[in-house]
């Protein structure tokens, strides 16, 4: 748990929520969304709390984006340890995935097509939470405030459903991109984590598929 410089309480209890959010999501809490969790009156007693821990080092704050929350080397370091503390067994340790790293993906065909396949790499298996499928090289910064970096190495578990909230791979036409999933009545909505790039909309008929879901991410040699 981060615990340098020393917290109050109540600022502990923020930061241990937002760390169980992007453990568990892969993104940061919505400052109505902790103050819901923990039963403030208004978003704003929740922002107070952010500032005093912005100042204090635990986080990092975004502006222009709702969860415009990082946190800081030492608390995500902790989510990486409290992972790998959960998933890891005596066998499960000593376990090795295989994954394809998926390079570009042609129109119209399966994305772990052996064309696709650009190299493997092979990671503990204990790294993850839910077994992932493949690895896909992340390009641009669309998904930024999610953590999610131009250059990282996303790890997919293949799957065609997704719920709203998660964080998807999707085709679109000939285009493959990674997004956070939202079905509407009237449509689905493919929002980035990033105020400068636009939510996708697609309307019904149009070409879509869901390729995965975001289970990891792989940056240099440290696993989130």
């Amino acid at each position: 748990m981060f615990s340098r410089p020393k917290l109050t309480d109540r600022q502990q209890q923020i930061l241990d929520l937002i760390q169980s959010a992007i453990a568990s999501t892969g993104a940061p809490p919505t400052r109505a969304e902790i103050a819901a969790q923990l039963g403030f009156k208004s978003a704003n007693a929740a922002e107070e709390h952010l500032q005093a821990l912005a100042r204090k080092g635990a986080i990092e704050l975004v502006s222009g984006t709702s969860r415009g929350i990082r946190l800081r080397g030492d608390a995500m370091r902790s989510i990486n340890a409290a992972r790998q503390a959960e998933f890891a067994s005596p066998l499960s340790a000593l376990a090795q995935l295989g994954l394809p790293l998926i390079g570009r993906v042609a129109a119209g065909s399966p994305i772990l097509a052996q064309e696709h396949v650009d190299r493997t790499y092979y990671v503990e298996s204990s790294l993850f939470a839910r077994k992932p499928d493949y690895l896909l090289k992340v390009r641009g910064m669309s998904m930024r405030d999610a953590g999610i970096m131009d250059g990282d190495l996303l790890a997919v578990q293949s799957t065609h459903d997704a719920k709203n909230g998660q964080i998807v791979v999707a085709r679109l036409g000939e285009e493959v991109t990674v997004k956070r999933f939202l079905r509407t009545p009237r449509c689905i909505e493919l929002h980035p984590e990033n105020p400068d790039y636009q939510t996708i909309v697609v309307e019904p008929g149009e070409p879509f598929a869901i390729e995965g879901l975001a289970v990891g991410l792989i940056r240099n040699t440290m696993m989130m």
